[in-house]
């Protein structure tokens, strides 16, 4: 949740010039208008009609929204200890063996340890095997996007979305995320699903929910895109940390990063 801040500046981008939608009101006539500033993007009329049509809000989502307060209320240590154990770290362990060749290659093409990717992915979604969630993008997005709190922000992930489904990313049955549109294993919003997504597997597709290549490098070009550096400390004050804010602003989450990727070198 604290990533949604920073993904307002390039959703403006995905936007363009059109009018944004007026939030509140009608729920059908907001969503009609989306459909058409999705089609103005280069959306294709038969992928707004098959991710739009019949769409109706979602109260469950509106509520959670609205819950979200304080979410890192804890000291690092009471945090950490909830989210780094010996479990967690054994299971990070044996990933680096069995991705050692995937990682090799993720390093030499963008400069981030992969002790600090390996963490990130444990920590979103204990790498790959907990909860990414189950909810439609689509649907909990255009909720989002038409309650008035966060309307601009919401309304580019929105478009975003839309754009995954029209690149054949995902098929629209897999657009499948949390509470707030984070879609696949590190939890990419879709507007950063967009702009930092990488087929590293070469299949012709970003795929962050299934393909662990794609998951990875794409993680680890948001992280060299804003400016990590392999080789360079990553504790807290430091760049690396700084640069691992376009990934959770929350501090106590960045020196978790920085906590487990020393534990999985054995620190």
């Amino acid at each position: 949740m604290l990533r949604l801040l920073l993904a307002a500046a390039f959703v403006v981008c995905l936007a363009g010039s059109a009018q944004a939608a007026r939030c509140g009101g009608d729920f059908n006539s907001f969503v009609a208008t989306m459909a058409s500033e999705a089609q103005g993007a280069g959306v294709s009329a038969s992928v707004t009609n098959a991710a739009l049509s019949g769409v109706t809000p979602d109260g469950a989502v509106l509520a959670f929204d609205r819950r979200q307060r304080h979410t890192f209320n804890k000291s690092f240590e009471q945090y950490v200890s909830t989210r780094v154990g010996p479990g967690r770290i054994n299971g990070g362990r044996a990933l680096l063996q069995r991705h050692a060749a995937l990682l090799s290659r993720i390093e030499q093409q963008f400069g981030v340890p992969r002790y600090i990717l390996v963490a990130i992915w444990g920590l979103e979604s204990d790498f790959g095997k907990g909860d990414t969630g189950k909810l439609p993008v689509i649907k909990t997005l255009a909720t989002l996007a038409h309650d008035c709190r966060r309307t601009d922000l919401f309304q580019g992930e929105l478009l975003a979305a839309l754009k995954i489904v029209q690149r054949g990313d995902l098929p629209l049955r897999d657009l499948i995320g949390a509470y707030a549109g984070e879609i696949g294993q590190t939890q990419f919003l879709p507007s950063s699903y967009i702009k930092y997504g990488v087929d590293f597997d070469g299949d012709g597709h970003v795929d962050l929910r299934h393909s662990v290549a794609d998951v990875l490098a794409s993680t680890a070009n948001l992280l060299h895109t804003s400016g990590f550096k392999m080789g360079q400390p990553y504790g807290e004050g430091t760049a690396n940390f700084e640069a691992m804010r376009e990934w959770n602003r929350a501090v106590v989450y960045r020196k978790t990063i920085g906590y487990f990727a020393d534990r999985l070198m054995g620190q």
